[in-house]
C-alpha cells in the first residue's frame, strides 16, 4: 500500500486535522510529564474499576465526540447553506453525514448515557458498586477502542461513506472499495460488545444488589428506565454484531451475504440493521425518559403523577420496539399487508409514549415548581418532543410516507426526536449529577444562557427542514441549484446550527468557570432531592454510602427528611470491602484497537499476533483472584467528617 492511499491527502481540513490532533498528543504527554501525572492517571483512571470514574470518562469521551460530531453538522450546514457551494465535495460529504450519524447515535448519545447510568444507578439503589466492576471496566475500554478506531478513520484511510446505516450495496466492495466501512464494520463490532456487557452487567446490578426493602416498585424512575434499557440491549445488539460480523466477511473474505447475485440479499443488511436500529433509539430514549422523571419530581416537590403507568408504558415501548423495524423502507417494494402491519405497530408505540407525557404534565400540575437549569431542560423537551413525535405518526402512514421518505422532513423529524429526548436529557442529567461527582454545582446564569441558545437555536436549525422537505429536498443532497428555492430556508438552518454551536461552547466554558469559582457542596443534597443517591456525602467516596440505606418506601429518603420516624440509616459503621484496581482491561483495550486496525487493512499476520494477544489477555483475566481490600471504620469516619467540611 502507497502512502498516499494509508494517510488521507488533498484535503486541507484534513491536513489540519491531522497537525492538532498531533499538537495535541505533544501537548498532553509533555502536560503528563511535566506535572508528574502519569503515576496518578495510571492508578486513578486507567486502572480503575470504580464505577463513578468509569461513568466520568464515558461523559468525557462523549463530550468530545459531541465536539466531533458538532463539527460534522456544522461542515454539512456549512456545504448547503446556499445554491453551489464547494465548501465540500461529494464524496467528502458522504464521509461527514456518515461518521455524524455514527458519532452522535453510538458514540455520543449512548457513551452518555452510560456514563450517566454508571455514576447514578449504584446509588440509585444503595449499592457499593455495579455487580461486576471489572467486567464494567472491560466495557468501557472496549467502547474507547472502537471510538477511536472508527475516528482514527478519516485522517488514515477514509471514513465509512455509504450513511450511517451502511446499506448494500452501496457499502460493498463493489460501490466502496476503500478502507472506510471496514472500519465502520470492525469498529462497531468492537464497541457493541462492551455495549453488549454493560447490558447484562447492569441487568445484574438492578436485579440482584438493591438496598434492604428496595422492591421493584419502589425504583426511581431512571433507575427502572435503565433496567428496561439493559433489557433490550441485551437482546438487539446480538443482532447487530451478528450483522456486522456478516458485513466483514463480505468485504473481507469475498462472502455474499448482502450481494445482489450468488444468493446474497442486499434487504437482509436492511432488516438485521433495523431490527437492532429501533430498538437502539429506545435504548437512548428510556433513560432520557428516566432522568426527565427524577428531574421533574425533584425540582415540582411532588411524587412522581402514576407511578405504574409510567412503569408499565416504558415496558411496552421496549416490547413494541421490536415489531416496528420495517417502517424504516416502506418504500421498498415489501407489499400493503406488510407496510399495513408495520404502520399499526408505529402509531400504536406513540400511545404508551403520550401516556409518559400526560404523567409529566400532571406532576407539574400545583407544583412548586423551580427553574434551575435541569428542569429548564425537562421543560422544553415537552413540547418539543411531542412535535417530533407527532410528525412520527405522519411518517407511520405508509401510503403518506412516499412523499416524506427521504427527504428533509424526515431529517427534521428525527433531530426533533432524538435531540430533546437525549441530547437535552443528558445535559440536564450532566448539570443535575455534577454536584453529586464533583462536589460543586455549575453556575446557574452560564447554564440558563447555554439553554437558550441550545433551545432556540435548536429550531432555528431543525424546523425550515419540515418544510424543505415538504418541497422536496431529498436527504444527503450535498449541493442544489438556486431555481430549487431551497437556499433561504438552509440558510436559516445554518445560522441556527451556529447558535447552537455557541450554545455547546457556553456549556463548556461553565464546566471550566464552576471549577475556578464555584463554592464547594458540603451537604450532599444541593437540590432538597427525594432519591438515594444524595443521601450519601459529595463527591461520593469509593464506598459510596458509610452504612447501607434501609428503604421503606418510594422516594426514601425525601420521606427521611420530612419524617424522622422513617430514617434510611439504622445500623452501625463496619469495615467495607471494595475490589482492587487493574491494568487488565486497559490493556485489553490496547489490544482489541489494534486487532481491529489491522482486520481493516487486511494485515493478516499482525492481526493473528494482535488476536492471539487479547485471547492470552482474556486468559490471564479468568485466572485472577482479586480479593479486594478492606476500608476500616475508623477511616470511614474521617472521610464522611471531612466530605462534611468538619475537622479530622
Amino acid at each position: 500500500m502507497k502512502w498516499d492511499e494509508f494517510f488521507v491527502t488533498g484535503e486541507p481540513m484534513i491536513y489540519g486535522a491531522m497537525v492538532s490532533i498531533a499538537l495535541a498528543s505533544i501537548g498532553i504527554v509533555a502536560g503528563l510529564t511535566y506535572f508528574k501525572k502519569w503515576g496518578y492517571l495510571w492508578r486513578e483512571w486507567l486502572t480503575t474499576v470504580d464505577h463513578k470514574r468509569i461513568g466520568v470518562m464515558y461523559i468525557i469521551c462523549a463530550l468530545l465526540m459531541l465536539f466531533r460530531g458538532g463539527v460534522d453538522a456544522l461542515m454539512m450546514r456549512a456545504q448547503t447553506a446556499a445554491p453551489e457551494m464547494k465548501f465540500l465535495d461529494a464524496q467528502h460529504y458522504n464521509e461527514v453525514f456518515t461518521t455524524h450519524g455514527l458519532i452522535m447515535i453510538l458514540f455520543m448519545a449512548m457513551p452518555f448515557i452510560f456514563g450517566l447510568m454508571n455514576v447514578v444507578i449504584p446509588l440509585q439503589i444503595g449499592a457499593r458498586d455495579v455487580a461486576f466492576p471489572r467486567l464494567n471496566a472491560i466495557s468501557f475500554w472496549l467502547f474507547f477502542a472502537g471510538a477511536m478506531l472508527l475516528n482514527l478513520s478519516f485522517v488514515i484511510g477514509g471514513s465509512p461513506d455509504a450513511g450511517w446505516s451502511a446499506y448494500f450495496p452501496l457499502a460493498s466492495k463493489e460501490f466502496s472499495p476503500t478502507v472506510g466501512n471496514n472500519y465502520y464494520s470492525i469498529a462497531l463490532q468492537i464497541s457493541g460488545i462492551g455495549t453488549l456487557m454493560t447490558g447484562i452487567n447492569f441487568l445484574v446490578t438492578i436485579l440482584r444488589m438493591r438496598a434492604p426493602g428496595l422492591k421493584l416498585m419502589r425504583l426511581p424512575m431512571f433507575t427502572w428506565s435503565t433496567l428496561i434499557t439493559s433489557v433490550i440491549i441485551t437482546f438487539a445488539f446480538p443482532v447487530l454484531t451478528v450483522a456486522l460480523l456478516l458485513m466483514m466477511f463480505d468485504r473481507l473474505f469475498g462472502a455474499q451475504f448482502f450481494t445482489m447475485a450468488n444468493g446474497g440479499m442486499d434487504m437482509l443488511w436492511a432488516n438485521l440493521f433495523w431490527v437492532w436500529g429501533h430498538p437502539e433509539v429506545y435504548i437512548v430514549i428510556l433513560p432520557a425518559f428516566g432522568i426527565y422523571s427524577d428531574i421533574i419530581s425533584t425540582f415540582a416537590k411532588k411524587n412522581l403523577y402514576g407511578y405504574k403507568s409510567m412503569v408499565i408504558s416504558m415496558v411496552a415501548i421496549s416490547l413494541l420496539s421490536f415489531v416496528v423495524w420495517a417502517h424504516h423502507f416502506y418504500t421498498m417494494g415489501q407489499g400493503a399487508m406488510v407496510n399495513g402491519f408495520f404502520s399499526i405497530t408505529t402509531m400504536a408505540i406513540a400511545v404508551p409514549t403520550g401516556v409518559k407525557i400526560f404523567n409529566w404534565l400532571f406532576t407539574l400540575h400545583r407544583g412548586k415548581i423551580s427553574l434551575t437549569t435541569p428542569m429548564l431542560y425537562a421543560m422544553a423537551f415537552i413540547p418539543i418532543f411531542t412535535l417530533g413525535g407527532v410528525t412520527g405518526v405522519m411518517l407511520a402512514m405508509a401510503s403518506a410516507d412516499y412523499h416524506y421518505h427521504n427527504t428533509m422532513f424526515l431529517v427534521a423529524h428525527f433531530h426533533y426526536v432524538l435531540i430533546p429526548g437525549a441530547v437535552f436529557a443528558v445535559i440536564a442529567g450532566f448539570h443535575y449529577w455534577f454536584p453529586k461527582v464533583f462536589g460543586f454545582r455549575l453556575n446557574e446564569k452560564l447554564g440558563k444562557l447555554a439553554f437558550w441558545l441550545i433551545a432556540v437555536c435548536f429550531n432555528i436549525t431543525f424546523f425550515p427542514l419540515f418544510l424543505l422537505g415538504l418541497k422536496g429536498m431529498t436527504r444527503r443532497m450535498y449541493t442544489y441549484s438556486a431555481e430549487t428555492g431551497f437556499g433561504p430556508l438552509n440558510f436559516i438552518s445554518f445560522l441556527g446550527a451556529l447558535g447552537l454551536a455557541a450554545g455547546f461552547i457556553v456549556l463548556v466554558y461553565n464546566v471550566y468557570w464552576s471549577f475556578r469559582h464555584s463554592p464547594r457542596e458540603t451537604t450532599g443534597d444541593p437540590w432538597d432531592a427525594r432519591t438515594l443517591e444524595w443521601a450519601t456525602q459529595s463527591p461520593v467516596p469509593a464506598y459510596n454510602f458509610a452504612e447501607i440505606p434501609n428503604v421503606k418506601t418510594i422516594d426514601a429518603f425525601w420521606f427521611s427528611k420530612i419524617d424522622k420516624k422513617k430514617p434510611i440509616f439504622e445500623g452501625k459503621l463496619e469495615p467495607i470491602h471494595l475490589p482492587n484496581n487493574t491494568g487488565k482491561p486497559f490493556v485489553l483495550g490496547i489490544a482489541f484497537f489494534f486487532l481491529g486496525f489491522f482486520l481493516v487493512f487486511s494485515w493478516w499476520i499482525p492481526a493473528i499476533v494482535a488476536g492471539i494477544g487479547v485471547l492470552a489477555i482474556m486468559a490471564a483475566m479468568s485466572f485472577d483472584r482479586d480479593h479486594g481490600f478492606i476500608i476500616p471504620v475508623e477511616e470511614i469516619r474521617q472521610t464522611e467528617k471531612k466530605l462534611r467540611g468538619e475537622p479530622v
